[in-house]
């Protein structure tokens, strides 16, 4: 029922990214992705629905065939199998939400 930040280690994904894995169960989960000025979340695609809420910090998001800078306070959609990625301008932390979980993060 509870899951506490500070009991979570950070995940080094190489390249200037980490995660935390937050909270799930089989229907959602929400994730902390700390990006370093510079690093990439490269273009991908997965089945699942995702929200991606901007904690802090500065990206360059490309969803589909639209990119936009997105800041602390701004939130995007991702539908299923839709590519997407960013670029850090401004080091920063994502939540991103997905439904169903993300069984390759655990």
């Amino acid at each position: 029922m509870f899951v506490f930040n500070k009991d979570i280690q950070l995940e080094d994904l190489g390249d200037g990214v980490s995660r935390k894995v937050l909270a799930h169960n089989d229907n959602m989960m929400s994730v902390e992705v700390h990006f370093e000025k510079g690093a990439v979340g490269a273009m991908h695609s997965h089945p699942h629905e995702q929200l991606t809420y901007v904690l802090s910090g500065a990206f360059e998001f490309t969803i589909g065939e639209e990119k936009h800078i997105v800041k602390a306070g701004d939130t995007m959609y991702k539908q299923p199998d839709i590519e997407h990625g960013c670029v850090c301008v401004e080091a920063g932390v994502l939540i991103d939400t997905f439904t169903p979980m993300r069984k390759d993060f655990v």
